[in-house]
């Protein structure tokens, strides 16, 4: 209850300043009532819909919807508000310094709100309001393929030239269109890769999410090399009420069998490997290893009968692994695969020009490629989406690499 309150509290405050900036560019009544209706059924809708959220359900249709709402009304109203928060404190010392100099009442000293900063304010809010609309009914599924080039001087002769198609956080339970699912299928299976792998989340939370895709991912072509997956956070079903333990285990085995019911090999703390005439790399699989989620993940269990000496790719859903435990590893693993961050869903992508989303400032590695020492993590932008239903400027990502033998081209 304290929860709705408070975001009651702010969505009024915001409101407030919202409703200034409006009052001030236009006087005509009825374009000041269709606002105040619309904002006052969108208000309510939001406290509704929260009030509605159910633990032992968790994110679902209704609850995708409503975050995005809130922050459709949040978002370019609380630019408003900022703005006009800097022109009342402006206005403030102004107020002050005209009574003390030339005012001879209050009602002059005060200078009256106005229209071109409110005017101003309205414009930058339809920024923000623009894109994230955009982000919720066609960002979400603005599919993108990514290619990178990878060089290593131990890569065994044979897999010159060797591609992977990378697919990640899919969050099944969040789609609501098949068509553009499909496309994205068709779309990973046009790469042609030597070895697809996926690493974790392929639901919100509920094994029965994935139920009604499994005949569209089962569409994936198993390529030379083969399917492989790993587990993601949202693979443990940790983030919802369960009337039982039991209920929980068989939630999480029915998720696992999830991977094998499209044709992908799990790997829970495993690896394998993959062979080319006389040579052969190492696969390694881990399960879910973050600094601030599930630490279920054990390197040295998955890379038991590994060599320091032999090439390795290493799966692992949370990109905090990588910079905590594995680019200084000893046993040498040169590539890492992996998701998670969803790129925050916002942000800013101008290639060579400018990279930046909040999420920056919790993951040191947070979306593309990232090389440290000669070895490489790349951080996939995720598949699907989850809380926020769109995508805003960080655009779903498959990624395609392909591996050189040789020094790094720089």
């Amino acid at each position: 209850m304290m929860r709705l309150v408070f975001i009651g509290v702010i969505l009024l405050l915001v409101e407030l300043y919202a409703f200034q900036a409006v009052k001030t560019i236009t006087r005509e009544r009825w374009i000041l009532i269709v606002y105040q209706v619309v904002s006052f059924f969108a208000f309510v809708y939001i406290l509704y819909g929260f009030s509605q959220f159910d633990r032992r359900v968790g994110q679902n249709a209704q609850s995708l919807f409503t975050i995005g709402l809130f922050l459709l009304m949040l978002v370019p109203k609380l630019l408003v508000a900022v703005i006009l928060l800097g022109e009342d404190i402006f206005r403030m010392f102004a107020t002050i310094i005209n009574y003390f100099t030339q005012a001879d009442s209050i009602s002059e000293a005060i200078p009256g709100r106005r229209r071109f900063i409110s005017q101003v304010a309205l414009g930058i809010a339809a920024i923000p309001f623009a894109s994230l609309l955009y982000g919720m009914t066609k960002g979400k599924y603005n599919y993108r393929v990514i290619s990178q080039t990878l060089f290593f001087p131990d890569l065994p002769e044979s897999f010159d030239g060797m591609t992977i198609t990378q697919i990640s956080d899919v969050h099944s339970g969040s789609f609501d269109n098949p068509e553009k699912i499909e496309y994205a299928i068709d779309l990973v299976n046009q790469q042609k890769s030597d070895l697809i792998l996926f690493t974790g989340d392929i639901v919100n939370t509920h094994a029965v999410e994935m139920h009604p895709w499994i005949n569209t991912f089962r569409k994936i072509e198993t390529p030379k090399f083969g399917k492989y997956s790993v587990l993601g956070n949202h693979d443990y079903g940790e983030y919802v009420e369960w009337p039982s333990q039991a209920a929980k285990d068989k939630n999480f085995q029915e998720i696992k069998d999830l991977y094998g019911q499209i044709d992908f090999k799990l790997l829970l703390n495993e690896n394998v490997r993959i062979k080319n005439g006389e040579d052969e790399i190492a696969l390694i699989g881990v399960e879910n290893w973050g600094v601030k989620f599930k630490q279920a993940g054990d390197l040295n269990k998955a890379s038991f009968g590994v060599k320091k000496e032999d090439f390795k790719i290493l799966m692992s859903h949370d990109p905090s692994h990588w910079n905590s435990e594995v680019q200084h590893h000893e046993n040498n693993y040169q590539l890492t695969l992996s998701g998670h961050t969803h790129g925050l869903q916002f942000g800013v992508e101008i290639p060579g020009v400018l990279r930046w989303s909040p999420v920056q400032y919790v993951y040191k590695q947070w979306a593309g490629l990232y090389e440290n020492m000669g070895r490489y993590i790349y951080v996939n932008r995720g598949f699907g989406f989850h809380a926020y239903p769109g995508r805003v400027g960080i655009w779903p990502e498959i990624t395609v690499i392909q591996l050189k033998k040789g020094e790094r081209v720089v």
